[in-house]
């Protein structure tokens, strides 16, 4: 298994992040503003990764782990 390094309420506000930048993406790209709409998209797929495989590149070259142990 890979080493994990985002865990508890880290993951869990990635998880809510990753939902209301879903939103975001969807409602601003309704109204044509594509460049937001992308950049939330964007943004909403890389904090759900985290959220779910429990590893965070940056928090790895940090040196962070939130995770449980």
């Amino acid at each position: 298994m890979a080493e994990t390094n985002v865990g508890g309420i880290d993951r869990t506000g990635r998880a809510l992040l990753a939902v209301v930048l879903t939103v975001v993406a969807v409602a601003t790209l309704r109204t044509g503003n594509r460049t937001t709409g992308l950049l939330a998209g964007i943004g909403a797929l890389a904090f759900g990764f985290n959220a779910v495989t429990c590893f965070c590149g940056l928090n790895a070259a940090l040196g962070i782990d939130t995770s449980e142990e």
